[in-house]
């Protein structure tokens, strides 16, 4: 069941974006926001929250902030983000976007079998990135060194 973030879940997710993010600050595309705040959905299974989707709607485009499934292959991610899609019709969005890292090859993959279109490469981001939030690794998933941002867009 996914339903939108609540109070009751919102330490959970919070505490979820500190482990895995180093949040509550995401910085994309040179931009920092606070996720802390932020709207977003869950997703519950027999009261076990089982992944979550931020996002931010400005300029009639929204920025999917974090997306993470916490059980894989069971379309927890998929059904999140069709949430977020409908929210940014209902608000008159042309777009639905997001920043990944070079070294997250599994969301790589993934974005473009949802259907996102990658729109953008922007080349060592992470060293300035670094500038606003130093606590990002130098090193990703599987030792890749992280320095570039990947932009993914699905058009509405």
């Amino acid at each position: 069941m996914i339903i939108p973030i609540n109070n009751d879940l919102r330490p959970k997710v919070n505490q979820l974006i500190a482990d895995e993010w180093a949040g509550p600050i995401v910085v994309t595309k040179g931009v920092a926001h606070d996720t802390s705040t932020a709207d977003g959905f869950v997703s519950i299974d027999n009261g076990v929250l089982t992944g979550y989707i931020l996002y931010t709607i400005q300029n009639h485009q929204c920025e999917i902030l974090a997306l993470q499934s916490l059980v894989e292959n069971h379309g927890i991610g998929s059904n999140l983000i069709k949430s977020v899609i409908n929210i940014a019709k209902s608000s008159s969005c042309t777009r639905v976007w997001l920043i990944t890292t070079n070294d997250n090859v599994h969301a790589i993959r993934y974005y473009q079998k949802f259907g996102f279109e990658l729109t953008g490469v922007y080349i060592n981001a992470l060293d300035e990135s670094r500038k606003q939030k130093p606590s990002i690794p130098q090193f990703g998933n599987e030792g890749i060194p992280l320095k570039h941002e990947f932009e993914f867009s699905y058009s509405l």
